[in-house]
């Protein structure tokens, strides 16, 4: 099969040493633990949608008056880098003509920090853009509606604005919220995964951190 697009996840993905950009947030800025479980139970019984869970925590963040260094200061501290071998994966797949793409719950200022020209590298890119003002006040977040199960959509998405089938589309993933998405791709890579089904469901699984092995499996 020839591939033409190449999707990656973010969070314990193209990034090392998070799960969840949200929770790493959360815990940094000491957001309240009950109103963050309430939130979370009502989005998962169906009782609110993603995006407004999402612009609940975010207005959580807004009350404690958090800025730009604040989030830096929680990345450094957690230690979060990209994956190993994350930039040469990129560099090689680009090189040899193939379409690139993020589809990701993570918020903007992850890569903001650790990748600042993504928006050079990835064709296309689904994730929540934060905001701040000219002093670094966090201001503001257009959140992404793609996350859990539409992540899918997006791919499909920018498979129609490339004319690609999603037979010819690679998706690389970590977690449960990567399994719909994973089902529709032409090829799913599960990596370091943090989730059972999505092992099942994929058709390749890496185990070694390093985001080279992907490249295995990928005709270039």
């Amino acid at each position: 099969m020839v591939y033409k697009l190449v999707c990656f996840d973010v969070d314990g993905t193209l990034v090392d040493n998070i799960v969840y950009s949200w929770e790493l947030f959360h815990n940094a800025f000491e957001i309240d633990m009950n109103k963050r479980k309430h939130a979370k139970e009502k989005f998962y019984k169906g009782e609110i949608t993603y995006s407004e869970w999402a612009e609940h925590d975010i207005g959580m963040w807004k009350e404690k008056g958090v800025t730009k260094r604040d989030f830096e200061k929680a990345m450094i501290k957690a230690n979060i880098k990209l994956m190993d071998g994350a930039l040469e994966t990129i560099q090689t797949i680009k090189q040899a003509g193939l379409k690139l793409a993020i589809v990701s719950g993570t918020v903007s200022v992850i890569l903001d920090h650790l990748l600042p020209n993504y928006k050079e590298l990835f064709d296309d890119y689904y994730l929540s853009q934060m905001f701040f003002d000219e002093d670094g006040k966090f201001m503001k977040a257009h959140v992404t509606e793609y996350d859990m199960g539409l992540k899918a959509e997006a791919l499909k998405l920018v498979a129609k604005k490339h004319n690609f089938e999603m037979e010819e589309c690679v998706f690389v993933g970590d977690h449960h919220n990567d399994i719909q998405i994973a089902k529709e791709a032409g090829l799913a890579i599960a990596f370091d995964a943090k989730d059972e089904e999505l092992k099942r469901v994929a058709d390749i699984v890496i185990d070694k951190k390093d985001l080279r092995e992907i490249l295995k499996h990928i005709p270039l």
